[in-house]
């Protein structure tokens, strides 16, 4: 049965934003308590986001990964008013790349 294309970014797509964010917020040092309050989900999300068990199937690269770090980077300098608008334009970004198609298509 094929998937639709939203069903791929709701499974996909957003579990892997979500763990760039997660994993750039732990590179720059932020704790996963503070993380998850960030990204207003539980400290076990974020434990999962970072050692790959949600999240994992896509890598990010060039201008999405450079979009990803400038949230995680806003969010920890208290920078981010609307949180799911940023992770929609993230997604919309994905979408006019088609950058996930390859990995979505890999995991249909």
């Amino acid at each position: 049965m094929m998937k639709l294309p939203c069903q791929l970014i709701v499974w996909n797509v957003l579990p892997a934003i979500r763990a760039a964010i997660a994993e750039e917020l732990n590179n720059m040092g932020v704790a996963q308590l503070e993380a998850a309050r960030l990204l207003d989900m539980t400290p076990s999300a974020i434990s999962q986001y970072l050692t790959g068990k949600r999240g994992y199937r896509i890598v990010f690269e060039g201008e999405v990964k450079e979009s990803i770090n400038r949230l995680a980077q806003d969010l920890k300098a208290g920078r981010v008013d609307d949180l799911a608008s940023r992770i929609c334009g993230i997604c919309a970004q994905i979408r006019e790349e088609n950058q996930p198609g390859d990995a979505c298509e890999r995991e249909a």
